[in-house]
């Protein structure tokens, strides 16, 4: 009996290639055993919506598109219970999450490891009542992502994000925040803190430090202070690059399963590279295993 597929898509997502590829792609479902659904998005938030309108009458979800695309999808499968299994094909400009898991760039290799059918159970995040998949984020170019425009983004790719974030390097604000995450309380001030679980944020690998599980019920969390100087600039800019656990002290750096954020005025938060709000008060707690992802396990090894 064929399995029946809700399959979204962002048709603007990366450069549109997923338009030449469309045809192919369902050829790979469809070959693999399913009985395709398409549903391009129509805007914000139409994957979630599409996700619970569809719940009961498939038997798994796979999106295409962006970060933002896979953060509303899985919003969805959450919100309708997390059963459905999810699949992913990346085709974004930066694609964080699916670097983490070693998903294929290539659309069609991705596709097809979809339809192999491994199960791998990921852990997710939870912010003030909402999902989200790999990263909460405050601070210095934390909505350089969502505000940069999808035309210049398919157009240039990643340098489109330099080029909007270029615009404020010399007016960098500082926030006074308060962590707690139990054993470990901060008072302070940074110029940006995330809240991941990702082994890639921005493109680069391994910032968030080495021996990241995104099934082992933690976060990792990122807090850093405000450089004085041009010398400790560099210092965190090295650090964060050099993929080691031996962190500078303008560098703040530990697992959780939960941390709440408070400050005094209303902070902008991006979750998933898309806009999360502003908020003086954050509780952010991990999901455990939430989400059934279907991809090629062999390639986390």
């Amino acid at each position: 009996m064929k399995k029946r597929m809700l399959f979204i898509y962002n048709p603007r997502s990366g450069k549109g290639q997923i338009r030449t590829k469309l045809a192919d792609i369902v050829d790979i479902f469809v070959k693999g055993g399913c009985e395709v659904l398409v549903h391009p998005t129509q805007g914000v938030g139409d994957a979630c919506r599409t996700v619970l309108e569809y719940q009961n009458q498939v038997d798994l979800v796979v999106c295409c598109g962006g970060d933002g695309t896979l953060d509303e999808t899985a919003a969805g499968v959450l919100k309708s219970g997390g059963d459905l299994p999810l699949g992913y094909i990346p085709a974004g400009s930066t694609n964080d999450f699916a670097s983490s898991l070693n998903i294929p760039k290539n659309m069609l290799r991705a596709a097809e490891d979809i339809m192999k059918g491994r199960h791998f159970c990921c852990d997710a995040g939870d912010f003030n009542g909402r999902t989200f998949v790999y990263i909460a984020a405050f601070g210095l170019f934390t909505d350089v992502s969502y505000e940069t425009d999808q035309n210049l983004k398919n157009v240039l790719g990643h340098l489109a994000y330099l080029v909007e974030a270029g615009k404020r390097i010399f007016n960098v604000p500082t926030y006074w925040i308060k962590a707690d995450a139990g054993d470990r309380k901060l008072e302070g001030e940074f110029i940006y803190g995330m809240i991941t679980n990702a082994r890639s944020v921005g493109g680069i690998k391994n910032i968030t430090g080495n021996r990241i599980e995104l099934n082992d019920g933690l976060f990792e969390v990122t807090l850093i202070h405000p450089p004085k100087n041009p010398l400790e600039l560099n210092e965190i800019i090295m650090n964060l690059l050099s993929a080691n656990d031996n962190r500078s002290s303008l560098i703040e750096n530990f697992k959780t399963d939960r941390i709440c954020i408070e400050s005094g005025e209303e902070i902008a938060w991006t979750l998933d590279g898309e806009s999360g709000g502003s908020h003086s008060f954050a509780r952010i707690s991990i999901q455990k295993n939430a989400l059934d992802l279907l991809i090629d396990t062999e390639r986390l090894k």
